[in-house]
């Protein structure tokens, strides 16, 4: 199946790390998160990107034209020749696509249904998050049902407090949002083409178009209660960076197999 990947946002709250970097650029150790992810599609035989470019999209084009196997590979060098003992994206097809600076989720992916006409399936990434969810389980229930989408729903990763409250603004409950029954979306996706059915031009993807596919029962949710986590702050960078350096990087699914 084709991967259409989300990659033009401006990801403000991460300029304190790099004010012209793109976020799907921002490494965690010697890759940046975007081929982080791509890996993860491409352990799963889903080797065929569509990239919707944004914010700095020519420095995501200059990085996949300049790619550099052997940074990431092991290799022979040997008389001023380099004999590569693996290759990770020689076999991948990366579609860019410049899908506008300013364009909300839901037109980037409108901008690129023309690439997708001729598929039944295809997967959908924000492309800032990394997990180690059983991709095929995902695509086998949507494929099991009448639904047009699946959405990944993870528990609550923050540590706030859900507050309830009664008529009278009275706090009935307080509960810490980890340990209630509220998921939020995980940013893992995979449609029927019968979705762009559900979208007009100029809108975000999570509320007219699902609020369709609801109404009509066609929004599968697929719980995941693995690892998840998002970068969204120089923080969540950091945390990624620690996991790594630990030899904890359950997101790596393509060098070790994880428990569903």
């Amino acid at each position: 199946m084709k991967v259409v990947l989300f990659c033009g946002g401006l990801g403000m709250r991460l300029r304190e790390f790099a004010e012209n970097l793109p976020k799907p650029l921002v490494p965690i150790g010697s890759r940046p998160i975007l081929l982080h992810l791509m890996s993860y599609y491409a352990h799963y035989g889903h080797k065929e990107f569509i990239l919707c470019l944004g914010h700095r999209g020519e420095a995501i084009k200059d990085f996949f034209l300049n790619y550099n196997e052997c940074l990431s590979n092991d290799f022979v060098l040997s008389k001023g020749n380099v004999e590569l003992l693996g290759r990770d994206i020689d076999d991948w097809r990366i579609t860019f696509v410049n899908t506008g600076l300013h364009a909300n989720i839901g037109e980037r992916l409108y901008a690129v249904r023309r690439y997708l006409e001729a598929d039944e399936m295809f997967l959908a990434n924000y492309a800032d998050g990394l997990s180690n969810l059983c991709l095929p389980d995902q695509i086998a229930r949507l494929k099991a049902s009448d639904c047009v989408a699946s959405m990944v729903c993870v528990p609550a990763p923050h540590t706030f407090h859900i507050v309830s409250m009664d008529g009278e603004r009275r706090v009935s409950k307080v509960e810490h949002v980890g340990e209630s029954l509220v998921r939020v979306n995980g940013g893992f996706f995979v449609f029927r083409r019968e979705v762009f059915d559900y979208m007009k031009a100029g809108e975000e993807l999570v509320h007219e178009p699902f609020q369709r596919l609801i109404k009509e029962r066609k929004l599968l949710a697929h719980p995941h209660d693995g690892f998840w986590a998002n970068m969204d702050t120089f923080k969540d960078k950091q945390r990624f960076e620690d996991m790594l350096t630990r030899g904890d990087a359950p997101w790596k699914v393509w060098e070790k197999r994880e428990p569903r």
